[in-house]
C-alpha cells in the first residue's frame, strides 16, 4: 500500500518496521523510548506536537526512533514548558515524519497484517524501486548494543540510600533510574554485556534489567549474566528483561502480530485478582507453555489475548513483568512493583 502525505522531521529516507501506539498522550515519551530503535511508530490519537518537546520528559538523552506517522502535525506549541517542537528534535536526530495520512486505516492493516517493513521516503523514486528495496532489506540485530550505555555511571544518593542497584542497560527509560532513586535506591548502571562476575564485584543488593528494543534471543550476553546472577540476589525485570528472564530459565518467546503499544492494556495480577491498567511497548512475548517447563510461576496475563504478563521464581527472588511499572506519561497502577523489589531486597539481606 502507498500513502502520500506531507513530510516533517528529517529529510531523509528511511525503511523501518512499522508499528502502531494507542496512547492519546506521551509522543514525547515515544519517541525517545530505546525500544523503537528502527521503528515508525503511526500514532492513533490524530493531534501531535500541540504541547512540543521540554527537557524534563525524555525518555533518553539520544532518541533512536526511526520516523512518527501522524494524522494532524502541529508545529505551534502552546504547552508552558516546550522548549522545542517536535519537528526541530526530529530533525536534531535524523528521524523521519509523515502526517496528513489516514492513520486509522493503516493502524487497521497493521492490525490485520501484522507489524511490517515500510519505506518513508521524500524522493521521486518509484513504487517499484521502493518494493525492491524492502525486499532486499535486512534489519539489524544489534539494537541494543546500539542504544545500551558505554561507560558505567550511577544515580541517586549513595550515602543516604537504602539499597544499592546494579542496573543492566539493555536501552532503559530514565523513569526507571527516576523510580528507584525517589525510593531510596541508588542505582548503579551498567552496559548490556557486564558479566555477572564485574556485577557481583559491586556487592549490589539487587539487580535490574532492563527494557529495550529487538528479539530478546539476540541478547545472548545478558541472557548468560542472568543465567550466573540466578540464585544469588534478587533480581528484577521489565519488558525486555521480562524476556531475558524467562529465556534464562529456560522458556521460550516468539513475536506477536503487531505487538502490544499504548497505555491501555488491561493486566490481571493472578496473585491479587486485581485489574490494572498498564503501559505497554513490546513485538515478542513469552511462551505459555513453554514456562510450564520451568521453575517460573506466572504472576499476571494480559486480558486482550491471554498473554503472559509477568512470572516469578520466589526461592530465587527473581520477578518480571512484560509492560512498564514506571509509565511515564502514565497510568501509574503498576508502581507497586518497585516497592515489591525492595521487599525482596530486604527478604534477601534479612535471610542470607
Amino acid at each position: 500500500m502507498e500513502y502520500v502525505g506531507r513530510g516533517f522531521g528529517a529529510d531523509s529516507d528511511a525503511i523501518v518496521e512499522l508499528v502502531f501506539n494507542t496512547s492519546m498522550v506521551g509522543y514525547q515519551e515515544i519517541m525517545s523510548d530505546p525500544s523503537y530503535t528502527d521503528q515508525a511508530v503511526v500514532m492513533t490519537y490524530p493531534l501531535i506536537g500541540n504541547y512540543g518537546i521540554n527537557e524534563q520528559d525524555y525518555e533518553t538523552k539520544i532518541p533512536s526512533l526511526s520516523g512518527f506517522v501522524v494524522r494532524d502535525y502541529n508545529d505551534f506549541p502552546s504547552n508552558f514548558r516546550s522548549l522545542n517542537t517536535l519537528q526541530e528534535i526530529m530533525c536534531k536526530y535524523n528521524i523521519v515524519g509523515i502526517s496528513d495520512v489516514d492513520t486509522r486505516r493503516i493502524a487497521r492493516h497493521i492490525r490485520e497484517h501484522g507489524s511490517m517493513l515500510a519505506c518513508i521516503t521524500r524522493s521521486d523514486i518509484g513504487t517499484e524501486e521502493v518494493v525492491e528495496r524492502l525486499k532486499t532489506y535486512e534489519a539489524p540485530r544489534d539494537a541494543v548494543s546500539r542504544v545500551s550505555t558505554k561507560e558505567i555511571y550511577r544515580e541517586g544518593n549513595e550515602t543516604a540510600c537504602d539499597y544499592r542497584v546494579v542496573a543492566i542497560d539493555c536501552g532503559m527509560k530514565a523513569n526507571i533510574v527516576r523510580m528507584m532513586c525517589e525510593k531510596k535506591i541508588a542505582v548503579t548502571v551498567v552496559p548490556w554485556n557486564t558479566s555477572a562476575e564485574e556485577i557481583f564485584a559491586m556487592k549490589p543488593d539487587g539487580v535490574f534489567v532492563s527494557n529495550g528494543p529487538g528479539d530478546p534471543t539476540d541478547v545472548l550476553p545478558t541472557i548468560q549474566t542472568i543465567k550466573n546472577l540466578i540464585g544469588k540476589c534478587p533480581i528484577f525485570g521489565i519488558c525486555l528483561g521480562h524476556q531475558m528472564i524467562s529465556l534464562a530459565y529456560g522458556a521460550k518467546t516468539y513475536k506477536l502480530k503487531f505487538g502490544h503499544r499504548g497505555g491501555n492494556h488491561p493486566v490481571k495480577n493472578l496473585q491479587t485478582d486485581k485489574i490494572e491498567i498498564t503501559s505497554q511497548n513490546h513485538s515478542y512475548a513469552v511462551d505459555a507453555d513453554s514456562v510450564k517447563n520451568t521453575r517460573l510461576t506466572v504472576t499476571h496475563v494480559n486480558l486482550l489475548d491471554n498473554t503472559i504478563e509477568g512470572v516469578q521464581c520466589r526461592e530465587d527472588y527473581v520477578c518480571s513483568v512484560q509492560y512498564h511499572p514506571e509509565s511515564a506519561p502514565g497510568p501509574q497502577d503498576s508502581a507497586y512493583l518497585f516497592d515489591e523489589f525492595i521487599a525482596n531486597m530486604k527478604a534477601w539481606k534479612e535471610g542470607k
